[in-house]
């Protein structure tokens, strides 16, 4: 599975803290180096810790179940 950055946004939570979120695509691949599947969203804090997505622009850290929004 090869995972790619493809975004970087700020999102923020209720207490107005600022996170720097990653978002990346995965794919996996087959023998031959096609695609097996369509790729993966994921999203990550720049520390590294993982990032639901629940909807347009909501998300939430797993870690510690705190909402986020993405700031345009």
């Amino acid at each position: 599975m090869t995972a790619v950055l493809v975004g970087q946004f700020h999102a923020r939570d209720a207490e107005g803290r600022i996170y720097p979120v990653h978002e990346f695509q995965e794919s996996t691949l087959q023998a031959d180096g096609t695609a097996a599947s369509l790729p993966v969203t994921t999203y990550r804090l720049a520390i590294g810790d993982r990032v639901n997505h629940l909807g347009e622009d909501r998300f939430e850290l797993v870690q510690s179940g705190v909402e986020i929004i993405r700031i345009p």
